[in-house]
């Protein structure tokens, strides 16, 4: 699904008009990022967990010389999905 069918989906599920369905979508994308940003965890008792993790600095390789480089240490989105999520995935 892509972000043109989820605006949609939820049009149709929350008996929006396509416009007002996209302005809600954006949002939410938009304030979850907002709130990664700052490191702070966002959670949907049932659906998961949005965080930020630490990724530590580690030695990688290039593919096309064989090379040994440097990775930075860095801190990625992840998230953790609920009890409930796994349960309906299942």
């Amino acid at each position: 699904m892509n972000k043109r069918e989820l605006v949609n989906t939820v049009a149709v599920q929350a008996e929006l008009t396509k416009e007002d369905a996209k302005k809600a979508v954006d949002a939410l994308i938009e304030t979850i990022s907002a709130t990664l940003a700052k490191e702070e965890k966002i959670q949907l008792v049932g659906f998961g967990t949005f965080e930020v993790r630490d990724r530590a600095a580690r030695t990688g390789r290039n593919p096309q010389t064989g090379e040994e480089i440097q990775i930075a240490a860095s801190k990625v989105p992840a998230f953790k999905p609920g009890k409930e999520l796994k349960e309906a995935v299942k």
